[in-house]
């Protein structure tokens, strides 16, 4: 699977969950209505789903209950994330209800994320292998042309949509034209998107300017407290497993996910993942947290294992060893683990991390967190670079050109080695 294919398989997944979309509520509201937040008929959150498991099922055929088990709980989290960038992208917007979510805790949203989670899953099994055979047929160049137009209107749609948004609405166009020549293009434009969404979302309002009160720093599950998030995460993780592998294997040995610094990308996007898609369930029993940590952490996990293998050749755990294992890459102890840890990371780490986070300054606090991304997008790309530099200088010893010249000075087979002495160079990648 190329990334060709799977941005043809996003595009096409996205307008089937879109046609669905609009069948549900064409039976259910007995009208058109367009749930998209873009104005093209996408829905990117069912695309991106289908892709996931696209790349993740395969590892697993044969298991059905174990591939529907996936199937929920990849389903659930792209919800969760996709509900969260919907409130987070309108700032000035308040969006109105929500539908029932499993990720909520209640036994209707476990009802409806399974119920759809079973669509998916049937698309999967049936469906994708007939498209699979389509679009085998279609020459590379026309799938190329198809996938850089659609994108193009996409990000033009996308930015539209998030203009209007960030506006305010069309009520805000009136306000700004009575006080000055706005431009009239512009203000139809808005218009148009903000009357499809009021009929796709019949809630949605423009905030009262009360309500658009300056926060403090970080104030809820935003951008600027998921990258701390990230990074305290990443560096306890470093050092914990780092602590844990010293103790348990006798000997000391990086657990760094990049080439500077101790900090465990996998810790790191795992604490995200646990915050955004389990706050619906904080003030629920920790059994119900359990649970969901259980299934979503594992699932987490496999999937790190799945991409590092497909992105970079190498595999960086194997648990074929182990009892309970699923493919090598997660077993039920460490889905376990997953499941304790989350009850310990919603009920106590996460409300004393984010009231700690919410106390910087909030200029200074702006700062340093787009100071800690540009730093850590550096080293992350540095640490891609390397990695895959690695793999290709078996086949390839002498460099292309400068960049490669020096990525085999500075980061040699015996820096690499020593980085990440658990790596594996898969079959594929030698």
């Amino acid at each position: 699977m190329n990334w060709l294919d799977l941005a043809l398989y996003l595009l096409i997944y996205s307008f089937l969950g879109w046609c669905a979309e609009v069948l549900y509520y064409a039976v259910t509201k007995r009208r058109f209505c367009n749930r998209g937040f873009l104005t093209l008929p996408f829905l990117l959150s069912y695309g991106g789903a289908f892709d996931l498991l696209i790349l993740t099922l395969p590892a697993l055929a044969g298991h059905y209950a174990l591939q529907f088990l996936f199937t929920m709980a990849i389903v659930s989290v792209v919800e969760s994330f996709s509900n969260h960038l919907n409130s987070r992208l309108g700032p000035k917007v308040n969006w109105g209800g929500e539908r029932p979510r499993v990720l909520g805790g209640s036994m209707r949203g476990l009802a409806f994320s399974a119920a759809v989670a079973a669509c998916f899953y049937i698309t999967y099994l049936v469906v994708h292998p007939l498209l699979l055979g389509l679009t085998t047929l279609v020459p590379d160049l026309a799938k190329k042309i198809l996938v850089w137009v659609l994108f193009a209107l996409m990000a033009a749609d996308f930015f539209g949509v998030l203009y209007t948004l960030r506006t305010g609405g069309v009520q805000a166009y009136e306000r700004r034209e009575a006080r000055s020549s706005e431009g009239r293009i512009a203000r139809r434009l808005t218009a148009a998107v903000w009357r499809r969404l009021q009929k796709a979302y019949p809630g949605i309002r423009e905030m009262s300017p009360e309500e658009q009160e300056i926060y403090p720093f970080a104030k809820g599950v935003c951008l600027d407290k998921l990258v701390w998030v990230f990074l305290t995460s990443a560096l306890l993780g470093d050092v914990i497993e780092t602590f844990w592998c010293g103790l348990v294997n006798g000997h000391w040995m990086s657990r760094s996910s990049v080439l500077y610094g101790p900090f465990s990308f996998v810790w790191g996007l795992g604490a995200v993942v646990l915050t955004v898609t389990l706050q619906g369930l904080a003030h629920r029993d920790s059994f119900f947290v359990f649970a969901a940590g259980f299934f979503i952490g594992g699932t987490y996990e496999y999937m790190c294992s799945v991409f590092t293998e497909l992105v970079f050749g190498t595999v960086f755990w194997d648990y074929s060893h182990m009892p309970l294992n699923i493919g090598g890459r997660t077993n039920m102890l460490f889905c376990f683990f997953w499941g304790v840890l989350a009850v310990f990371w919603i009920k106590i780490i996460y409300p004393w991390m984010s009231r700690l986070i919410e106390k910087f300054p909030a200029l200074a606090g702006k700062i340093m967190t787009w100071a800690v991304v540009a730093i850590m997008v550096c080293n992350g790309l540095l640490t891609c670079a390397a990695m895959l530099r690695y793999n290709t200088r078996v086949i390839q010893p002498e460099p292309n050109n400068s960049f490669e010249e020096f990525l085999d000075r500075q980061y040699g087979d015996d820096f690499i080695q020593r980085r990440w002495p658990n790596m594996i160079a898969t079959e594929k990648s030698t």
